[in-house]
């Protein structure tokens, strides 16, 4: 039974985690600390950067700019207590150095 549930449970993940590669929209985590732990497909495709350039590095002081690092971590760590933000635009830098706008839905992860 218990080998049973566990083997759901990673099917489960398996299809969380193919979900998020292969969504249509950027989608990034980031731990207590503000280091990237999750970077799908299409971030990578946005910003030119792949998931291991960018795993374990500090989102907002390495790919945001100056004047917005302020607002961005303040969405960030709200939602990593529990206070969701919907709508929020702010730029990324791209590996090129071009800005994008992207727009921010931060909730917490359960």
């Amino acid at each position: 039974e218990r080998k049973v549930a566990e083997e759901v449970a990673e099917r489960v993940a398996q299809d969380l985690r193919a979900l998020i590669d292969t969504a249509n929209a950027p989608i990034f985590g980031i731990d207590q600390d503000g280091l990237v732990n999750e970077w799908n497909n299409k971030a990578a495709d946005i910003s030119g950067y792949m998931q291991d350039e960018v795993m374990g590095k500090n989102l907002v002081e390495q790919f945001i700019a100056p004047e917005n690092k302020l607002a961005v971590k303040t969405v960030l760590d709200n939602a990593l207590q529990g206070q969701e933000t919907a709508n929020f635009e702010f730029p990324l830098f791209t590996k090129d150095n071009k800005r994008i706008d992207v727009l921010l839905n931060a909730t917490t992860r359960r």
